[in-house]
């Protein structure tokens, strides 16, 4: 029988369990030392640290650049498939027909306000609803699964673990009915805010404008909340993903008014070459925004379940450092997480002790997949 695998230390690498060289002093003294010994002690600093550091190292970014890939191919697909059922349901009622494009559509601030005021030049067309439902539902379906892959990613679920193709697709299927259900929802919201407006500047109209608003937010926690369960292919409890569902519903309310700003002082009086140009890439930015509040929430949600915290300062940056209890339980998840097989065993070993100033704590680990 072969001899078991066993890495090769770089060289000028010291074996510290073996008495080999000096422990990692890098750190230790100075402005980073004293810096790095506050973020330690004081869990405001170290936390949002420890968020950051975590959300770099499972490439947040590139997690966030795919939602907002197919978030960007869906959208125009399903206005194409809305508009043209309106225009066969609704053919005798323009007024009406407007009236619901507008409320639909006033969940994109950036696009609906647009489209809603040339919805007349749109008729109902056979073709046009088959290449609406299918792009609809191409590019609907990519953002739940590339959702589906940032959550597991997040929360350190090993490949082995996670929805086979067809599962994870028929889990994307009940999160779309899901947003569907607060699509219809926000639309009833929608029509509140504009009651309001027609009745201008009173005690009822303020009223309803606040209760719209919190209204608003209480869906998109509860959608957020749900997602973050849902896609995550370990049981996670409600109260572990609450923080990060209200984080990123009020992220998503600033975004909203953030785009309908862009849209009525950046935009107004443009070109109409200019205004096409904002448009799109306004709303390629808003995407990629309320994408990137998503997954940074749930990194949010996962350091604080997992308690990844504290980290060290230099750990990113250097291998001439000391790991705190959080940089090692990180760095072993990161592992766990390429685990492909169930009888496949991934081990992590450090070269240098545990760390003996952190407190021990519990370690967190989920349940099996749902």
């Amino acid at each position: 029988m072969p001899p078991p695998y066993r890495p090769i230390r770089p060289p000028g690498r010291p074996d510290v369990r073996a008495g080999g060289g000096q422990p990692p002093t890098t750190g230790r003294r100075g402005l980073t030392g004293r810096l790095d010994r506050y973020q330690r002690r004081h869990p405001g600093a170290g936390f949002p640290l420890a968020v950051v550091y975590k959300f770099v190292d499972d490439q947040g970014t590139f997690l966030t650049a795919m939602i907002t890939y197919y978030g960007f191919l869906s959208l125009f697909p399903l206005l194409l498939l809305l508009t043209s059922i309106l225009g066969f349901a609704l053919h005798d009622d323009p007024q009406l027909q407007e009236q619901v494009l507008d409320s639909a559509l006033s969940r994109f601030p950036v696009l609906g306000q647009q489209l809603a005021e040339n919805v007349q030049s749109l008729r109902g067309s056979t073709v046009a609803v088959v290449v609406g439902a299918l792009g609809a539902l191409y590019g609907s379906l990519g953002v739940v699964q590339a959702a589906q892959n940032a959550f597991n990613k997040v929360w350190a679920v090993p490949r082995g673990e996670r929805p086979s193709p067809v599962k994870a697709r028929l889990l994307s299927l009940v999160m779309l009915i899901v947003l569907g259900l607060g699509l219809v929802l926000s639309t009833v919201l929608s029509g509140l805010t504009t009651v309001a407006e027609r009745i201008g500047d009173t005690e009822i109209g303020a009223g309803l404008r606040v209760a719209a608003l919190v209204a608003s937010v209480a869906l998109n926690v509860g959608l957020l909340a749900v997602a973050f369960r849902l896609l995550t292919a370990r049981s996670v409890r409600t109260r572990d993903v609450l923080p990060g569902a209200v984080a990123a519903a009020l992220g998503w309310q600033l975004l909203q008014a953030a785009g309908t700003y862009y849209l009525a002082t950046m935009l107004s009086g443009s070109t109409a070459t200019y205004g096409l140009f904002g448009v799109v890439l306004g709303l390629l930015v808003w995407i990629y925004l309320a994408a990137l509040t998503v997954v940074f929430c749930a990194e949010v949600n996962a350091v604080r379940a997992r308690r990844l915290w504290p980290r060290s300062l230099l750990s990113p940056f250097t291998d001439d450092v000391h790991l705190t209890r959080g940089d090692r339980e990180a760095y072993e998840s990161y592992a766990e997480t390429e685990r492909h097989k169930g009888f496949e065993t991934v081990e992590v070993d450090f070269d240098q002790p545990p760390p003996e100033e952190d407190k021990p704590r519990r370690r967190w680990r989920g349940r099996r997949p749902h």
